[in-house]
């Protein structure tokens, strides 16, 4: 019994509510006819008062002619005429009806003030985009503070943080300041080497399994968080979009990832089998001395854009022996477009003996091909990109070398 007076009072409860909102609200008139002050409906969005209330007869009510509207109740003998067309640089946003009015809006890039439509200010280089300008408010710029940068002039562009050379294992050349980046190079204290090279053959036969065959806007943020150990941040992520074609892009992040978890127990393994197989190149690559002709017959061999005299040179200065090869392939690869190492490597060979080419040296580039065939499709890519990485990489196709 007592549930069904409890179910019955909210049911009431509820009924009251609804009447009370339901009733339209009234406004005072008075009634020349009686001399008495009544409390007339008001008229609904949409409408006005046509005819008051009187003693005898509710509140008439009339729809709003065409080009004038009524927002809320009221009680109103006429309506609101719209606001006259939208003017130069605005378009209509909310177009004029019985319940609302015309709304026009500045274009984009520009916003409302007074009775102009104003373009955006655009922050100076220095200077960075603090809130984004809206059709009714103009962009804030804000100086860059300390560890950030802008180098351009744009009204969408905020500070970015200077690149960390210490993580890319490098060392600062010329600090950045609010205008400029970081300039980075070799660190010459740590690592004698000054032969640079960004991606080894091993780390690109490897990396090359994780770039898609058709590379998503977002590819790079998924592999990024998939990948296990520290994550490497926005910041770098968005730098390596901007300085690096599509191929290249997955590259660079893999390698600052390896360094940054070089002491991770989860990536050592997968480091360790990546040294593994730069030893074994090493060992074939790095056992002939090849002369300047030799380099210089072997980058031609190459399809594509042409590694230069001058890179040879540089490269036979700057990097030891064993290390000449490698160092010139990766500048192929840099100047093709990121093109696949190995694949224009097998393609030079095919016409390498035309040229009188040391038959040792054609031997040891067949026997590094092997190996980067062996590392890659059976211990390096299965370790990281099958068992690491799962699901969330998977479902995106990658290729074969």
């Amino acid at each position: 019994m007592n549930k069904f007076l409890c179910c019955t009072l909210v049911l009431l409860d509820i009924s009251v509510k609804w009447s009370i909102q339901d009733s339209p609200p009234k406004y005072p008139h008075y009634d020349p006819g009686t001399s008495h002050q009544l409390l007339c409906d008001q008229c609904p969005p949409g409408s006005y008062v046509k005819q008051h209330c009187t003693a005898t007869s509710p509140t008439q009510c009339a729809p709003c002619p065409d080009q004038y509207y009524a927002e809320e109740w009221n009680s109103n003998d006429e309506c609101q005429y719209c606001s006259a067309v939208c003017k130069e640089l605005q378009y209509v946003k909310q177009e004029c009806s019985s319940t609302q009015n015309r709304v026009c809006e500045c274009v984009e890039g520009r916003y409302l003030e007074l009775e102009f439509c104003l373009k955006h200010t655009e922050c100076p280089p220095g200077f960075g985009v603090a809130q984004p300008g809206t059709p009714e408010s103009d962009t804030v710029c804000k100086r860059c503070p300390e560890g950030f940068f802008s180098n351009e002039t744009s009204s969408k562009a905020a500070c970015l943080k200077h690149t960390n050379c210490s993580a890319l294992g490098f060392k600062i050349a010329l600090k950045g300041n609010a205008v400029r980046d970081n300039v980075c190079q070799e660190n010459t204290d740590t690592a004698p080497q000054k032969c640079g090279i960004d991606v080894t053959l091993c780390e690109e036969a490897m990396f090359r399994f994780a770039v898609p065959t058709q590379l998503t806007p977002n590819w790079l943020n998924i592999l990024a968080d998939s990948l296990p150990g520290t994550k490497v941040s926005t910041e770098n992520i968005e730098r390596i979009k901007q300085r690096h074609s599509s191929q290249e892009q997955t590259f660079q992040l893999l390698k600052l990832w390896k360094q940054q978890n070089k002491e991770q127990d989860t990536v050592k393994k997968i480091i360790q089998d990546i040294d593994l197989c730069e030893n074994s190149v090493l060992r074939h690559i790095g056992h002939p001395n090849l002369t300047f002709e030799h380099l210089n017959t072997l980058m031609a061999s190459l399809p594509g854009k042409k590694v230069g005299k001058e890179d040879i040179e540089r490269t036979m200065k700057l990097c030891q022996p064993t290390e000449q090869v490698l160092k010139l392939l990766n500048l192929w690869r840099i100047k093709n477009g990121d093109q696949d190492t190995m694949k224009g490597l097998m393609y030079g060979l095919k016409h390498l003996k035309t040229y009188h080419f040391p038959k040792p040296a054609i031997q040891s580039l067949k026997k590094v091909i092997k190996v980067l065939h062996r590392f890659t499709m059976y211990r390096l890519y299965q370790k990281l990109f099958l068992e690491m990485i799962g699901n969330q990489v998977k479902s995106v196709k990658v290729r074969c070398v």
